[in-house]
């Protein structure tokens, strides 16, 4: 990658006030969603929606009211040259996310880009190099890693409030439709036009799930010792939509997570840390902390969360650390190219799943999946380890695999 093109690099980080000019790299889909959420940040003059950039024009709905007149482009270079955008969020397909962010960061403009990362670890680690050679910054879209929340865990853990901990289960049961994977054509894909994708539940969706129990157990930046996975679809995709995984970090703490996206409905996720003398569970879509402890009444706080695009205005105005820079996802990073090596999912048998079309939408329920997912995290094991009704089948298409970093 070349030296930054377009306004100086060294310009666009200055602590000069005013709205900072800020690109938004995909317009439709998840990108709506970023549109909404800059509007009060717009609101408030810390930012200005300078452009979009989309291979499509923007459409009646794609929330762009309140932004005022928005240029359009379809080229990213020519976008951050002509706007003099400042920061680029990138919110594209995975497999777009490395030369895109080549293109932003050759042309001088700083980075927010959505999870996950990269497609694969290679390229995580050319990134990282690049980012690196560019002297911009990059913060990467894991919400969660922004809340008090996980630091008030690790302050709990730290103080020995229930004892040593004998590992961390998550679970997480959300409800998604057909609709979700034909919402584009790389939605559900490992591979497409021979490029990596890795769009799974354990990668995409519940992607927070596995970088928040890392950041709990202090392990966000490190490659886990193992990694163990299990991984089933009940959707006709390529990819996993009901799957868990056990790792152990460097230091042999153990992590288990098991998520589904074919539950009755959705409920919010949860890491809970098994400890000797109680848990603590996290609900970290909430920022929500509960404490048990035998003997006393659950004692339950909500924490603030800092925005993650706020975070990277003040980190090139006054310097502050960015909170989840590349190398904080290095170990999801690991978990995913576990992902992306291990052997296509097993089918879950239709015997086993609930199946409706209602307004030419296919609505699928794994049986019993809740309390699979929940008997996962609050015993640290696998499927396999809990033998639902329809594992025998599956299992033998697809055993537990482990990979060794």
């Amino acid at each position: 990658m070349t030296a930054p093109r377009g306004a100086g690099a060294e310009e666009r980080a200055g602590r000069a006030g005013g709205p900072v000019p800020v690109l938004l790299v995909g317009l439709h889909g998840h990108g709506r969603s970023h549109l909404r959420s800059l509007l009060p940040l717009c609101e408030s003059g810390l930012v200005r929606l300078a452009g979009v950039c989309d291979s499509r024009p923007p459409e009646p709905g794609d929330d762009l009211e309140g932004h005022g007149p928005v240029p359009w482009f379809d080229d990213l270079g020519r976008a951050v040259d002509e706007t003099g955008a400042r920061i680029t969020v990138l919110v594209t397909p995975i497999h777009t996310h490395l030369p895109l962010a080549g293109i932003a960061l050759d042309h001088g403009s700083h980075l927010l880009l959505e999870k996950p990362t990269t497609a694969g670890l290679a390229e995580f680690e050319q990134l990282r190099a690049a980012v690196d050679a560019s002297g911009l910054a990059c913060q990467v879209g894991f919400q969660s890693l922004g809340s008090q929340a996980v630091t008030a865990v690790r302050d709990l853990i730290a103080e020995g409030t229930v004892g040593r901990v004998r590992g961390i289960g998550g679970e997480g049961a959300w409800k998604r439709t057909s609709a979700y994977y034909d919402r584009a054509p790389w939605a559900g894909r490992r591979h497409l036009d021979g490029r990596d994708v890795v769009d799974g539940a354990l990668t995409n969706p519940f992607a927070h799930a596995v970088a928040t129990a890392l950041a709990v157990a202090g392990a966000a930046t490190e490659a886990p010792r193992d990694v163990e996975l299990e991984l089933f679809h009940a959707h006709p995709i390529e990819s996993d939509d009901t799957s868990c995984l056990r790792l152990r970090t460097a230091d042999g703490t153990v992590i288990t997570l098991a998520v589904t996206l074919c539950a009755p409905d959705s409920q919010p996720p949860r890491l809970v840390v098994h400890g000797e003398r109680g848990r603590i569970e996290l609900d970290y879509t909430l920022d929500r902390v509960t404490l048990h402890r035998p003997g006393r009444a659950p004692a339950t706080t909500v924490h603030p969360r800092t925005g993650l695009l706020e975070n990277l205005v003040d980190h090139l105005r006054d310097g502050v650390p960015l909170l989840v820079p590349p190398e904080a996802t290095r170990g999801f990073m690991h978990v995913l190219e576990a992902v992306r090596h291990a052997p296509d999912p097993a089918p879950i048998p239709l015997e086993h799943q609930r199946v409706w079309n209602e307004d030419d939408v296919t609505h699928r329920t794994v049986n019993g999946i809740g309390a699979l997912v929940h008997r996962s995290a609050q015993n640290l094991a696998l499927f396999s380890e809990l033998a639902p009704a329809w594992l025998p089948g599956a299992a033998e298409a697809t055993p537990t695999t482990k990979a060794r970093p």
